[in-house]
């Protein structure tokens, strides 16, 4: 069987980002580590508008595959692990038959559903990696102040596509009710959760600099990054490491991810700024500037 090199591609970029991750914990820069993750979402993303919905599901789920099959000597037995028809939901062909019951859940809801749920999909991923993008320059490049109508252009525009990506993904979890491998409405309501810990940190920065506070400004936009970063990727990380240790338990991994993926990504991101602002010169700290994102 020939091996998916696209999976096993991501398994290298991964040790490359943790090797990264390292390297920036000893010189105290993560630009490096930041711009390694900012690409490999776009790789994972921008796959879906080339080969489509379905495939890369099959695609995503086969990164599970390996490790929640890992050291399972029955795998009929594990309340988390399911079959999907002609081993269709992943790219691993015969090596594995059984993968995480979200992700067969997850791949016959988009085989099988309308067209305008594979368009909210669509949507919820093209106007958040535009999103995840646009927050860093905002942060790193016009947050110094140096181009404030920049900065607040780039701004309006990132809250638009924002609040389309969000609907699109509110919209989506309404749907998760009766979907018993995702949680059902624990899932449908942490997603919501989510969403509103991601919206509501842009909303109150936006708030801040309406009302002239550019400090409190910079505070939220911060939180808000790391509200982005917890929603990708922590969310993804967490699976990855969850899903064989619960797999006894239906939902469970998937539910905990969910829930706690984006208030993490908000603590995450206040320590560093508090340690980075302790660290900075006099005057100068991590998104310092004046512009607004109104």
């Amino acid at each position: 069987m020939d091996l998916p090199i696209g999976v096993l591609a991501i398994y290298g970029a991964l040790v490359v980002w943790v090797a990264l991750l390292v390297y920036g914990m000893k010189r105290g820069s993560f630009f490096p580590f930041l711009g390694f993750g900012i690409a490999l979402l776009l790789v994972l993303n921008v796959r879906y508008l080339i080969e489509g919905t379905v495939d890369s599901i099959a695609f995503f789920i086969g990164i599970y595959d390996v490790l929640d099959n890992l050291g399972v000597a029955d795998a009929e037995g594990a309340a988390a692990l399911a079959k999907c028809p002609d081993n269709a939901c992943t790219v691993w062909g015969e090596r594995y038959v059984n993968h995480p019951s979200w992700g067969v859940a997850f791949h016959d809801r988009f085989l099988n559903g309308s067209a305008l749920r594979n368009n909210l999909l669509y949507g919820h991923l093209i106007f958040n990696s535009i999103v995840f993008v646009l927050m860093h320059y905002q942060l790193y490049a016009t947050g110094s102040g140096s181009n404030p109508a920049l900065h607040r252009t780039l701004g309006r525009v990132s809250f638009a596509f924002l609040t389309i990506g969000t609907i699109c993904a509110v919209w989506l979890a309404s749907e998760h009710g009766t979907v018993g491998e995702y949680g059902g409405n624990l899932s449908t309501y942490g997603f919501y959760s989510m969403s509103f810990v991601v919206y509501s940190c842009a909303v109150m920065g936006i708030m801040a600099i309406r009302n002239g506070n550019t400090e409190t400004h910079r505070v939220w936009m911060i939180r808000f990054v790391g509200s982005m970063w917890g929603s990708f990727w922590l969310f993804r990380v967490m699976l990855f490491v969850l899903g064989p240790l619960l797999r006894d338990y239906e939902a469970a991994a998937l539910l905990i991810c969910i829930w706690f993926s984006a208030p993490l990504g908000v603590l995450i991101a206040e320590v560093i700024r508090r340690r980075m602002d302790q660290r900075a010169p006099s005057g100068v700290a991590l998104g310092t500037g004046s512009a607004a994102a109104e």
